[in-house]
């Protein structure tokens, strides 16, 4: 090995060289020390100071700390709860008439309920009127006693027993050149036990069941049930009494619809105790009815129409049953006339020529257009002078 004094010198120099790098890399330990601590210390601070800041803060989960973070939230909008729809002011808004069964009601008695000066009407609801004509027809068309006499509601089923009224009718007149109509508008309805009258006109099925019009009458103890076509008609016909009837119209055999009876063949020569009880089974078996309605029979309803009498007491029929006008027996200007007689001398104020009847809006338009052409009141029955009368108490004056 050479051991020679230049070796000696380098290393030791190389010798030093390792320490002073040594010591540097100790002095570079040191400061990473003292900067690992000033980072953990500073740390630490940081913590603290966040601790203090937040210890003025209610704890989570608490009431108030919920409070405060809903009031450090934005502002909601304010929840709105709609009104409710008024249907009806809509509807009004709207022009459209909407109406409770009540209001409809109402609207029909409105009509007719000053003049029922004696017994109130009973009105069903108009919205129900043609559902009821229906099953009035169904049940009638199903019960054997009117099915063993040929009942139909049927437009097409009368029209096709034209026989049966020409049978009926050739046992009052001669039938040879008798005109025959082709169509049949209405069917007559008499509820016997609820003395009420209803006409119906057909349906779009071609089947009577669409109530045009109830009228108020008064049938009897002999007043026959069944299925009849009416056979003839008479301006004025003499009665059971003697006594008279305006505008009558013979159902079957001794039977008629006819006015309240008059004493004699005058119009104001009326039987006024017997009008007041219409609407009561007061008859003698015929159909008892107010002027104006016999008259509409007599004028309205060709020779053939037919006529079904029936009994449902506690329903009078689809439209209802109209109420009645009283007359006061010691009234000596109004008592000897029918309220509703259109005859021009009847000193009854005018409205009261409306009378009672329930109308349809089909029935209504109808007689508007009579009016206004001038057909309404045509050919009235004239006087015919039978002795004279306008005392019930006087005996023997009936002509």
């Amino acid at each position: 090995m050479d051991k020679s004094p230049q070796n000696d010198s380098g290393q030791f120099s190389y010798r030093r060289q390792k320490m002073a790098e040594a010591a540097k890399r100790k002095k570079l330990l040191q400061y990473a020390g003292i900067g690992a601590a000033v980072l953990v210390v500073g740390g630490i601070l940081l913590w603290v100071l966040l601790r203090d800041a937040g210890a003025d803060k209610p704890d989570a989960g608490t009431a108030d700390n919920a409070a405060a973070d809903e009031a450090a939230q934005p502002e909601a909008t304010p929840e709105v709860t709609p009104p409710p729809i008024d249907d009806e002011a809509l509807a009004a808004a709207a022009g459209v008439s909407r109406t409770t069964a009540e209001d409809r009601i109402a609207a029909v008695a409105a009509e007719t309920e000053a003049l029922c000066t004696g017994t109130a009407a009973v009105i069903h609801d108009p919205d129900g009127w043609n559902a009821a004509g229906r099953a009035l027809m169904d049940q009638l068309e199903a019960d054997p006693v009117y099915q063993s006499q040929g009942f139909t509601a049927s437009v097409d089923g009368v029209r096709a027993d034209r026989n049966s009224a020409i049978d009926a009718i050739s046992r009052w007149q001669e039938t040879s050149g008798l005109q025959m109509p082709d169509e049949y508008p209405y069917l007559i309805a008499v509820n016997r036990a609820a003395d009420t009258v209803t006409v119906y006109t057909p349906d779009s099925d071609g089947r009577y069941t669409v109530p045009y019009m109830a009228m108020v009458c008064s049938t009897g103890p002999d007043t026959p049930a069944g299925y009849f076509y009416t056979p003839i008609k008479y301006g004025w016909q003499l009665l059971y009494g003697p006594c008279y009837g305006q505008y009558a119209t013979r159902i079957v055999n001794s039977i008629l619809f006819h006015s309240v009876p008059y004493y004699t063949q005058h119009q104001d020569d009326l039987e006024y105790d017997q009008y007041n009880d219409l609407g009561k089974p007061v008859s003698l078996g015929c159909i008892r009815l107010a002027v104006r309605d016999v008259r509409w029979i007599y004028t309205h309803c060709p020779i053939g129409t037919p006529v079904v009498i029936y009994d449902i007491a506690d329903d009078p029929g689809p439209m209802g049953k109209p109420g009645t006008i009283h007359t006061d027996p010691a009234d000596e200007a109004l008592r000897g006339w029918d309220p509703t007689d259109p005859n021009p001398d009847n000193p009854w104020p005018a409205e009261y020529r409306r009378g009672t009847t329930i109308l349809s809006e089909a029935a209504k338009a109808d007689q508007a257009a009579e009016e206004a052409a001038g057909t309404w009141n045509a050919d009235l029955n004239p006087t015919d002078l039978q002795g004279f009368s306008t005392d019930s108490s006087v005996e023997g004056t009936r002509g």
